[in-house]
């Protein structure tokens, strides 16, 4: 029921690709026809009004098409709504994340695509939790509506003001009940997997700090134990020059 389609994601990428694909499908064979008539005219008046032409379906064909894209950029957003709200009929599991990155924050977003450069294992950790965080989230969400309905419907039965609704009322509020609980174990549900959030953005952001440290380190201790290139030509110069000194002075005749 709530699982993911090849023809699903067929769909998706041609969706992606339809706004831009009928704005260049709508501006240039007019533009083009025109332009080879222009071409093989031979006349100055045909020339000049082909031409004319060229521009005018240019113009034409480019705004059909911007039409055109901002239709099938709303029919994407609607259907991928649809989609999203299908596959967490079910529960969103950590493959169909992907789907639902306009429901992370900034964020996460963030944080996912920073631990999926960093640490592969951790970001497979990281997309369960997030698969969890957002059915918390969705199911929140929908209980909070669906307790607004319970509640206007339980405000009509009560003004109806009779004995018959008696039954209905009991119903309504026992429905009321279940939601709250419903919305309670859910926000436990998120709270956890918020807190399992930051844990895991937190290992993530340790674990590359420490094998940023022990690089400059490794690299601090590289340099402390070799000296630089120009402080050992110095050394080996100063030396060099004693010694020649020190050579001079034996070698200097003594004037007694």
């Amino acid at each position: 029921m709530g699982k993911l389609e090849k023809r699903d994601a067929t769909i998706a990428n041609l969706l992606k690709v339809a706004p831009w694909a009928s704005i260049i499908i709508a501006s240039l064979p007019g533009p083009i026809f025109f332009l080879f008539l222009f071409l093989l005219s031979s006349a100055t008046d045909s020339a000049a009004f082909y031409l004319l032409l060229t521009g005018f379906s240019l113009a034409l064909g480019f705004s059909i098409g911007v039409v055109v894209a901002v239709f099938f950029l709303i029919y994407r957003r609607r259907w991928l709504s649809r989609l999203r709200d299908r596959l967490a009929s079910d529960g969103i599991t950590a493959s169909e994340v992907v789907w639902f990155r306009p429901e992370l924050t900034s964020a996460e977003r963030g944080a996912l695509d920073e631990i999926k450069r960093s640490n592969p294992l951790l970001a497979d950790a990281y997309m369960e939790t997030l698969a969890s965080r957002l059915t918390a989230s969705r199911i929140i969400s929908r209980t909070k509506r669906e307790i607004l309905q319970v509640e206007r419907r339980l405000n009509r039965a009560r003004s109806i003001g009779t004995g018959e609704t008696a039954n209905l009322q009991q119903d309504l509020t026992a429905d009321r009940e279940k939601l709250d609980q419903l919305r309670q174990h859910a926000n436990q549900h998120l709270a956890k997997a918020k807190a399992r959030l930051q844990e895991i953005e937190a290992t993530a952001s340790r674990k590359l700090n420490d094998e940023e440290t022990d690089l400059m380190m490794q690299r601090l201790g590289a340099s402390q134990d070799q000296l630089p290139l120009v402080l050992e030509m110095a050394q080996l110069e100063r030396q060099s020059l004693k010694e020649a000194q020190s050579l001079n002075g034996t070698l200097e005749p003594s004037h007694d």
